[in-house]
């Protein structure tokens, strides 16, 4: 494993505007994520620990939230680089995987359209045949039985444990170097969220991502993670 630090959070504080008040959010948070490596963020509900994973992707809305600090993702500042570039980070250098599957897919679109346009933000030179034929192989990749089917199926007509590998395939279909998980596992039976770990674990190994594994489930960290910091009351 390369010694390269690929993620650098530093004095993140994320402050939330509220009609009562400011929340605080995140505050002063600093840490580290090196290539290869899989780090936890653990704590109780409401502890900053998705927010700080939101904070990673810049989704924080900047009309009801601060965010100072600095985040840099393969050398670029997250929080200060210009839309264009943040888009451009978005998918080639870091994606997410979000704690509801069903509220993060289109349900207008089959789930073949939608990882397929997620490749083609990013390889805008490959066609839309081609992009179908990685999709294919991504919905293989993540277990998705008879593929060549369900390619052009809508989200609603997957179950939660699917729905969660068909995430998987979207993120992965560029092949970030940074992967966030955020409670990848909520809402999921025992033996369906045991499944979806085993394959995460595995495609984290096969293509040497780095990751963060957000999670309240110290099974879920103890499982996937190398190294894990604490989140209690946004620090």
């Amino acid at each position: 494993m390369s010694n390269e630090i690929v993620l650098a959070v530093k004095n993140l504080s994320v402050v939330f505007h509220t009609p009562d008040g400011d929340v605080a959010a995140v505050s002063d948070v600093s840490f580290d994520l090196r290539s290869g490596e899989t780090l936890g963020i653990v704590g109780e509900s409401g502890s900053g620990k998705s927010v700080t994973a939101s904070s990673i992707m810049r989704l924080n809305n900047s009309i009801t939230a601060s965010t100072t600090g600095s985040i840099l993702v393969s050398g670029v500042d997250i929080l200060k680089a210009d839309e264009t570039e943040v888009r451009r980070v978005r998918g080639s250098e870091v994606a997410m995987i979000f704690q509801d599957p069903l509220s993060a897919l289109n349900p207008y679109y089959t789930v073949g359209k939608q990882i397929a346009e997620a490749y083609l933000v990013h390889h805008p030179e490959v066609s839309k045949s081609d992009a179908r034929a990685i999709t294919l192989e991504m919905l293989k990749k993540v277990g998705i039985p008879n593929p060549e089917k369900r390619i052009d199926e809508y989200p609603h007509q997957f179950s939660g444990g699917m729905r969660q590998r068909v995430q998987l395939a979207k993120a992965l279909a560029n092949r970030p170097p940074i992967v966030l998980l955020d409670e990848p596992t909520t809402g999921l039976d025992a033996s369906v969220a045991a499944g979806v770990l085993d394959l995460i674990r595995g495609l984290l190994e096969e293509f040497g991502l780095a990751a963060v594994v957000v999670s309240h489930d110290f099974s879920v960290i103890e499982m996937l993670t190398t190294r894990c910091i604490v989140m209690n009351h946004g620090r």
